[in-house]
């Protein structure tokens, strides 16, 4: 396989954008194939956005539907803001990837199988009846169907190694990899590279899977089934330094950011859980910024060491999901009791309890509001895209430190694993972030120091351990106004409520004005959006606004407390639509907060809105 075939002459047609779904078992690579080429599209100038879907299980059962592994990329030369409705190319390793996913594939789109994946038990493992073969019945002749023996030709390429049969097949992905580049007339340096720094210490893993990589290459170059290859352009983009950016590394990247802003050491307590563990990853790889990163034994343990580390001075932080945030609950009112900074990234998933650990949702939203005991009010705010959570982060910091409170930041499975291309920022376009710390009382007659003594804003002095003269008791005991000793007064209790609730009342008078997304500044129907459904409505929108309809779309990051300016917008439109991922948690926020009929579009099944269930919803609630 080292002699290179002689390449047959191929048209090359140009494409605006392209949806590609990759699909196979949980141990065929996938998730690493689209990763990858999405890597490639990213560095070669295209926009992207990506939604891996995978079972829970690290190994689920081989050849089923529920063992089905998807990555699926949407890449083009236009603004891209969703994976796609539907997709253009389906890419099959087995006949269980093609029964799952077939539905998404648009008539008429392509298909490409690896035959080997097609054989009596893969079929009966996959549900088709005996005798029944997809790829041979005619039942796609309404697509374009390429069927390719994967498995063959990725041992053919790697004959002569000393690789083992299934070591062999496990590089049966890059086999892909090699091939869609070939298709889309992309170089294989960038995935060269990678597997470089991946197999630096495995020479003969390194030298297999750049042999299978080439081979798929080669393979659409020479062969006479493939005829065409796709030409997509670079998307006109503003100038600035890119990367390719996951929700979850756009978190930690801005938690460095803002701790460094801010002037403070960073520590991370955390616990492992789906689809928030990538951030403590992520972290653990930046201690060159002073980053201290703790997995803790369990979610208790990990918000705690995260308000130890704020009450010593540090920027603490911890995140989970939404079972680790139930356990984080008692820990969130000591943090909030306390009045000190602490920031709190809850990646939602499907449930309730262990629910859908891999799969996505929006359920968390009055979690986050209401749960805890007592009267203990919290920031809530919450990121819209990949690219968005770098910067909710940040501003989850400056509301933290700057207001000395707790602040909880919602993701998603969806964001947290998503990809977009990010033009990061220079440190000095980002907003400075300044601790509120008490002066150190340099003097014995100097005035007493009152912890609990506030600015116009509300907000207490941070006193850290240490400076001179600022001893005072801490604890979770409801304090004496001003003084922080420990206090049971009644009239006390009910003051010291009150101004911790106005001091989070007061953040909304910091946030930026509320802006619409797209659309006029009055009309028909106004869309309310938050969190991950953004890319979906802002699809639906921008399509119904060049059909003439008189839509707005508006996308809120600030959850609790709300922005200013949302109760006048909503007065400027005749109807509302609320799409989220639960069964109407910011609906009934809204409607009990501006008494407004906000009308939802719900859906709880594991799975993002397509721009297409938005826009049929908008068009029914416009004609009635």
């Amino acid at each position: 396989m080292d002699t290179i075939p002689t390449p047959r002459p191929k048209v090359i047609e140009a494409r605006e954008k392209v949806v590609i779904l990759f699909a196979g078992d949980s141990g065929d690579g996938i998730q690493l194939t689209g990763t990858q080429f999405t890597d490639t599209n990213a560095l070669f100038g295209n926009d992207v956005s990506t939604f891996p879907n995978y079972p829970a299980e690290i190994r689920a059962p081989q050849g089923t539907l529920a063992g089905v592994s998807g990555y699926q990329l949407h890449f083009g030369s236009v603004d891209v803001f969703t994976p796609g409705d539907v997709c253009d190319v389906l890419v099959v390793m087995n006949s269980a990837a093609l029964r799952s996913n077939l539905a998404k594939l648009k008539h008429g789109g392509t298909i490409i199988a690896n035959s080997d994946g097609f054989d009596p038990k893969n079929l009966r493992l996959a549900g088709y009846p005996d005798e029944e073969n997809p790829l041979t019945d005619g039942s796609l002749d309404n697509y374009v169907l390429h069927t390719v023996d994967i498995t063959k030709l990725t041992r053919l390429a790697l004959e002569g190694t000393s690789l083992g049969m299934k070591e062999k097949d496990r590089s049966k992905n890059m086999f892909v990899l090699g091939f869609i580049n070939w298709m889309y007339s992309r170089s294989l340096e960038r995935t060269k590279k990678f597997l470089e720094a991946k197999f630096k210490n495995k020479p003969e893993l390194l030298e297999a899977n750049l042999k299978v990589l080439q081979a798929g290459y080669n393979y659409g170059d020479t062969s006479e089934t493939f005829t065409t290859r796709y030409e997509v352009k670079p998307a006109p983009m503003p100038k600035g330094n890119y990367r390719n950016i996951t929700g979850n590394q756009g978190i930690a990247i801005g938690l460095i950011a803002a701790a460094q802003k801010a002037g403070l050491e960073l520590f991370y307590g955390s616990y492992p859980i789906t689809p928030a563990s990538d951030i403590l990853h992520e972290l653990s790889r930046n201690k060159h910024f002073g980053v201290k990163t703790f997995q803790a034994e369990d979610e208790i343990a990990a918000i705690c060491s995260a308000i130890g580390a704020s009450y010593g001075g540090a920027l603490g932080a911890t995140a989970s999901s939404g079972p680790g945030i139930a356990l984080k609950g008692e820990a969130l009112g000591l943090a909030f009791m306390l009045e000190i900074p602490l920031v709190v990234v809850n990646v939602q998933r499907g449930g309730p309890s262990t629910g859908l650990p891999t799969k996505t949702e929006q359920a968390d939203l009055w979690q986050a509001i209401f749960g805890r005991n007592g009267e203990a009010p919290i920031p809530v705010i919450a990121a819209s895209s990949p690219t968005d959570c770098f910067e909710m982060v940040y501003e989850a910091v400056k509301l933290a430190v700057e207001h000395m409170t707790p602040v909880i930041l919602l993701s998603d499975g969806y964001i947290a694993n998503g990809a977009e291309p990010w033009r990061f920022p220079e440190a000095k376009d980002l907003r400075p972030i300044t601790p509120p710390y008490a002066k150190p009382r340099e003097t014995e007659d100097a005035e007493a120091f009152m912890p609990y003594a506030r600015d116009e804003r509300g907000v207490r002095p941070w006193a850290v351990p240490g400076m001179k003269g600022l001893q005072h008791r801490i604890g979770g005991i409801e304090k004496e106004d001003k003084t922080g000793n420990i206090s049971y007064d009644p009239q006390n209790h009910e003051l010291m409520v009150k101004l911790r609730a106005e001091k989070v009342q007061r953040i909304a008078d910091t946030y930026r004005p509320i802006r619409l997304d797209s659309g006029p500044g009055t009309g028909d129907l106004l869309i309310v959006g938050w969190g991950s459904t953004y890319g979906a409505i802002r699809t639906a929108a921008l399509e119904l606004q060049q059909e003439g309809h008189s839509v707005a779309h508006v996308h809120l990051r600030h959850m609790f407390p709300f922005n200013n300016g949302l109760r006048g917008l909503l007065k400027k439109y005749d109807k509302v639509l609320v799409p989220e991922m639960n069964s109407g948690q910011l609906r009934q926020l809204m409607r009990a907060e501006y008494l407004v009929d906000a009308q939802g579009l719900n859906k709880v099944q594991g799975m993002p809105f397509t721009a297409e269930e938005i826009r049929v919803a908008a068009l029914n609630l416009l004609k009635k």
